[in-house]
Parts: C-alpha cells; structure tokens; sequence
C-alpha cells in the first residue's frame, strides 16, 4: 500500500501529476485544484491512496489526511467510484462535504459531474454522522461546535437519533444561554441541549 509519496514534481496536468520518487516517476491522478498548486522541478509531499483492480493499478493523491479520509468515505458509497470521489473533493472542501451532508443539502452534490440525484441521495444518507471531524472549518450554517466539549455534545445527540442539522443546532442554542461553566460541562451541556429538543429524537 503506497500512503503517501514525496519526491520532485517532473510534470503537471489538468488533473494528474508525475512525481518522481528514488528515480521512479509514479502518476499520481489529483484535482485540478491541486494540480494548480504544483510545479515542476519543485518538491511535492501527496497523501496518496492506491486503487488496486484486475487490469489497473491506479493511484490518488491528495493535500492532506483529511481529503484523504473523505475520498475513502465517499468510495465507500454505492455508484461512487474513485473517480467521482476526486471529483467531489475537486468541487468541494472537507468542511463543504461535512455541512452539506449535514444539512442533507445533495444538490450540492448534484453539481458534481458523474453524480446523479440518486447517488447524491445515497452520499447524504451513507456519510450522515462519519464527518464531524470535518465539520469544525464549514462555514454554512448551522455552525459546527467550535470546542471539544462541543463536539462531544454533538456526537452523544446523533447517537440517541438525532440529525447532524438538528443536534447542531441544539448545541449553538445550549451554548448561547449556558454560563461559562455549563458550557464547559459535556453533562450540563447535554442536558441543556436535550431540554431543547422534541422528545424521541428528529430528522
């Protein structure tokens, strides 16, 4: 399993780079946003993921574990393949991935080429509670938790059922009336976000 590659940049296209490692060029394919940031003769670092199949050897390559975290997410979603995936994270940010599955917003992933109205559908009900490590930098409302305490708020609400949109929001209305001391309480926290939402939990 090739993770990671570092090494001179020996050629730059629209969507893949060469990257040449111990005298080895390895073809790595990335997003158009990436390649604009590379150069030849300059040195790369890529987080990299390798798709093995029976008739190709196919390796992607990403700025940071994150955008690599996402893609292996996304390709683990029925009618997301490799290609797609970096394709989505071409479109969108970690952090945009995390707000529109969390908002259930799939037209954000519609605008993606080679996504369909089902698979976007699909990618918003596969991914729904595995991004809030990537939520903290989105910037569409609701705002995600800004502090662990937050955070661990926010997880305890989506295991007992309810929505990333719905437990965000719970956790922004606890915070504004909490005193410093029950905003710095995961219990006191909870059970003010709790007080604030419909009993049996919501979508």
């Amino acid at each position: 399993m090739i993770s990671s590659v570092r090494g001179t940049v020996i050629a730059v296209t629209g969507n893949s780079t060469v990257v040449e490692v111990g005298g080895i060029g390895l073809s790595v394919a990335i997003t158009p946003q990436h390649a604009m940031t590379l150069r030849t003769g300059h040195e790369a670092s890529l987080r990299t993921a390798l798709i093995v199949r029976e008739d190709d050897l196919a390796l992607f390559g990403f700025r940071s574990a994150e955008e690599l975290a996402v893609f292996d997410l996304l390709r683990g979603v029925t009618g997301v393949g490799p290609k797609s995936a970096l394709g989505v994270l071409d479109a969108m940010t970690p952090a945009d991935i995390a707000s529109a599955v969390a908002t259930e917003n799939d037209a954000a992933f519609r605008k993606v080429s080679g996504i369909g109205p089902k698979t976007a559908k699909l990618i918003i009900v596969s991914l729904a509670g595995k991004l809030l490590a990537f939520a903290h930098s989105a910037s569409s409302a609701p705002a995600a938790p800004a502090t662990s305490t937050e955070q661990s708020v926010l997880v305890a609400l989506v295991g007992l059922g309810w929505s990333e949109r719905t437990a965000a929001q719970a956790v922004d209305d606890a915070v504004a009336a909490a005193s410093e001391a029950d905003a710095a309480s995961v219990p006191a926290l909870l059970r003010m976000a709790l007080a604030g939402l419909r009993p049996g939990g919501g979508a």
